[in-house]
């Protein structure tokens, strides 16, 4: 659920390369592509398109079809991979490439969102058409892409990959491509990584009547004055039982409904309930068995938000609200209405891509406003899994973690809402009112240590982001009484007895350091990578 107003719903992302521009991005499960899932969806620009097609010689291979409408020079095709393309792993890409025509051809991969500058590598492909197999693209023999001449041993990791078909040149056509390979064998990438299973939260709505203040906050201020709520939403929120309550079936109702309302000099075609956890946490997994609202227009939304939001109205404003939006982090466990109807989406908003965000997944699921079905996140210190009915679909996993891209070092606060209109499109014209059913709201966390239990240290800490450019979080079920800093030769850098869940390297030169993490009764020494 964005928090700011945007103008539209997808964004625009600069290519470095000339200055392209992506309108539309694709996200791959993983290397390696071979065309057989609809998730392996290149987004062309400047004129160029994709889409999937079938091998001439091979009615039963499925292939990827590129187009070049040869209007541009540089027309490509892009796609973002969840799991990275890892040159320290291998530095070969090989593909097929099929020409229609019996021209030659070049073919340029570049590979960008890395640890490092992005590359590229161009080959030839002989006349005579047809498919050519097994073109090695050795990354090795790279240049760098900011200039197209230093040649380069690339290495690291990119989660980006970026085909041009004759770069540079004004030439139509529509060409095959297929198996592009790196090395790799597919996993299961939303694997979780950390199993929370005790559970520390919940709200089951046994008792009708009223939603339990105990647990929730009507947040009904709006947070544009004047204007109202973002995204050009249509509703006002409000702490009536018309639009929140528990109904007899032990159920939370949050109920849409038409209705004109006036409220802070504003006058709404609708009314809704916007709800606030007075609980928050940091890691765990959220469980929320939901049906949602039926018709165009209707937006649900799980989700949460830092505590820190700087936020007036919202519940932890008062208390913790010191940091604006998205700098606090949001992560959207379940959205519906931006899509077609049953397809629910999830997505994370960050500095590094906040409003239209590109990061973010969506799924296809049985009928959503008949059907429960239960909505997850799994939030670890290293990922984001999102998971309908305990199937995981999209794990968000920078290669880079640090408060641009992972701002998720701080608690967050669990939001329940159906907005209105906006950029959820028209609502239907012969809508009256429609709610989201939730039957319970549950959270959990790693179970706490057994009494007695002798755990080591080490083993259970975690620094994280690592390496990291300007501060590293530091984590333990052991109780941390202080820190020290030091470089390769030995020489202490600084100590910490207050505040040992981070350290602040941005000031650091780049290097290996070595950090001595101490308790009452035991130490632990951790290698620190400063970018």
């Amino acid at each position: 659920m964005i928090t700011k107003y945007i103008p539209m719903k997808i964004s625009l992302i600069q290519l470095l390369l000339q200055l392209l521009v992506v309108t539309q991005l694709s996200f791959a499960q993983q290397m390696p592509i071979d065309f057989s899932e609809s998730s392996e969806n290149f987004s062309g620009f400047n004129g160029s398109g994709f889409s999937f097609s079938t091998d001439p010689n091979d009615s039963g291979n499925d292939v990827g079809q590129f187009y070049n409408d040869g209007s541009i020079g540089w027309q490509g095709f892009t796609i973002g991979l969840q799991r990275v393309i890892d040159l320290d792993f291998q530095k070969t890409i090989s593909l097929s490439f099929y020409g229609y025509d019996s021209n030659a051809h070049t073919v340029l991969l570049k590979l960008e969102g890395g640890e490092n500058a992005d590359v590229e590598v161009t080959q030839n492909v002989p006349s005579g058409g047809g498919w050519t197999t097994g073109i090695i693209f050795d990354f090795a023999n790279a240049v760098l892409s900011s200039n197209n001449s230093v040649a380069v041993n690339a290495s690291g990791t990119y989660d980006r990959l970026t085909i041009f078909i004759d770069g540079g040149a004004t030439i139509p056509g529509t060409y095959l491509i297929d198996d592009i390979d790196d090395g790799s064998e597919e996993t299961d990438i939303n694997a979780l990584d950390v199993i929370y299973d005790h559970l520390v939260w919940e709200d089951t709505f046994d008792t009708p009547g009223a939603v339990n203040a105990l647990n929730w906050h009507h947040q009904t201020q709006v947070i544009i004055p004047g204007v109202g709520w973002a995204n050009n939403e249509e509703q006002h929120y409000t702490n009536r039982s018309d639009n929140s309550f528990v109904d007899t079936s032990g159920n939370l109702n949050i109920v849409a409904k038409r209705e004109n309302w006036t409220d802070q000099g504003l006058t709404k075609s609708y009314t809704s309930a916007r709800l606030n956890s007075k609980f928050a946490f940091k890691y765990g997994r959220v469980d929320v068995k939901a049906k949602l609202p039926s018709g165009n227009g209707t937006w649900p939304a799980i989700w949460t938000l830092g505590k820190n939001i700087r936020e007036p109205g919202a519940f932890w404003h008062s208390s913790h609200g010191t940091t604006s939006w998205p700098d606090c982090g949001e992560i959207d466990i379940m959205e519906h209405g931006l899509g077609a109807t049953n397809h629910v989406s999830s997505a994370l908003h960050t500095p590094s891509s906040s409003s239209a965000t590109i990061n973010t997944l969506g799924i296809d699921i049985s009928d959503v406003s008949a059907n429960y079905h239960v909505y997850s996140m799994n939030w670890s210190p290293n990922q984001i899994t999102f998971l309908v009915d305990n199937v995981g679909f999209y794990t968000y996993n920078p290669s880079e973690k640090n408060d641009s891209t992972w701002p998720f070092y701080e608690e967050q606060f669990i939001l329940l809402n159906v907005a209105m209109g906006g950029i959820s499109g028209a609502v239907d014209a012969g809508f009256t009112e429609s709610a989201m059913i939730i039957d319970y709201v549950k959270v959990y966390q790693e179970a706490p240590l057994s009494a007695g239990k002798d755990l080591d240290l080490k083993s259970t800490l975690k620094l994280y982001p690592n390496p990291a450019s300007d501060k590293i979080q530091i984590s333990s079920t052991i109780p941390i009484s202080s820190l020290a800093l030091y470089d390769v030769y030995g020489k202490l850098i600084f100590t910490k007895e207050n505040d040992t869940q981070s350290i602040d390297v941005s000031r650091l030169n780049s290097g290996v350091y070595f950090l001595e993490v101490s308790s009452n009764t035991q130490k632990a020494v951790k290698k620190v990578m400063v970018n």
